[in-house]
């Protein structure tokens, strides 16, 4: 696998304060990549300093083989960047937003003019496109905004919380064309404070605390790092729950069994197909009948709780500091 982004010890601070520390990155092609974090652990020091608006104080950075630091007007031309806030003249219409993207991209004008049309037909936007901005939702803004990026066509495209304060049908949205920008062999790096985000896109996920990668891997792997995993088990009459609980030696009337609801939690350690085989195994050796089994594993909000000691929060309104 082609590797699209890569770091090694990076290092930034401002002032007295470090804000990356050492930071190793390996991002391939064609992949999304999606770096966790709470307000001002660095994520978005990561994408300036990956997009060259920022300079690292020290360590190595190449987006697609060239050195951000060194070949900084090639790196630009390879990539696209979506911030927190969409970048759109709001005294404009999305056609002529989209329109003077291209001519800054040194479109001629023909060109400009096929290539605009084909992104507002891309992003739903044709109805619109010279309507003022004054009159587009939040979710069309941002799509706007994502097309300026795609007007020169980049190979690697940031996203910095891109979805902040959309519905969840333009949330949909967004992550819908993210998937297809992949299927065409984009990079898509994602930052995001929405974990059902990461775990929906992202074929691998790094997660930033004080500045440092604090665990990295594929959904997954992330999950299956943190305990609490557990097999439900439900059943239809308070006899069969308290026989289910002296057959896999749990207590019948606390410590994860609720008679009100007739429920009984198995705790998973490391074989989720064993633990289901023995359960059922004990069950039916002791007639005992289940009325529904379900599995639980942790989520996302779990691990990221468990890596950083914080809650996942939304996104807040003020850009991140750092």
């Amino acid at each position: 696998m082609t590797t699209a982004i890569q770091t090694r010890d990076l290092r930034k601070s401002f002032g007295s304060q470090n804000v990356l520390e050492r930071l190793d990155l390996d991002v391939d092609e064609g992949s999304v990549f999606a770096l966790l974090g709470p307000n001002g652990a660095g994520k978005t020091t990561v994408v300036h300093i990956l997009s060259t608006l920022l300079p690292a104080d020290s360590g190595t950075a190449f987006v697609c083989g060239r050195d951000v630091a060194t070949d900084a007007d090639g790196v630009r031309g390879l990539i696209g960047l979506t911030g927190q806030f969409a970048a759109v003249d709001g005294l404009l219409t999305g056609e002529e937003n989209l329109m003077l993207m291209a001519r800054l991209r040194h479109l001629g004008a023909a060109a400009a003019r096929r290539r605009v049309a084909e992104l507002l037909d891309q992003f739903d936007l044709t109805d619109a496109a010279r309507k003022p901005l004054a009159t587009y939702s939040g979710g069309m803004r941002r799509r706007l905004d994502l097309a300026m990026t795609l007007v020169g066509d980049p190979r690697v495209i940031f996203l910095d919380e891109p979805t902040t304060g959309l519905d969840p049908r333009s949330r949909q949205t967004m992550w819908n064309i993210v998937r297809e920008l992949v299927t065409r062999g984009v990079t898509i790096f994602l930052t995001t404070q929405y974990l059902d985000e990461a775990d929906e896109l992202a074929s691998h996920i790094a997660v930033l605390d004080g500045g440092r990668i604090v665990a990295s891997g594929t959904p997954d792997e992330l999950k299956r790092r943190v305990p609490g995993g557990h097999v439900l088990l439900a059943f239809e009459t308070t006899d069969a729950l308290t026989s289910a609980a002296r057959l896999l030696n749990l207590p019948a009337r606390d410590d994860g069994v609720s008679p009100a609801d007739l429920e009984l939690r198995v705790p998973i350690t490391n074989d989720e197909v064993g633990t289901v085989r023995r359960v059922l195994a004990r069950l039916d050796d002791g007639g005992v009948a289940l009325e529904r089994l379900s599995i639980h594993t942790p989520d996302l909000d779990d691990v990221f709780f468990a890596l950083t000691g914080q809650p996942a929060t939304a996104p807040t309104t003020t850009q991140e500091a750092s």
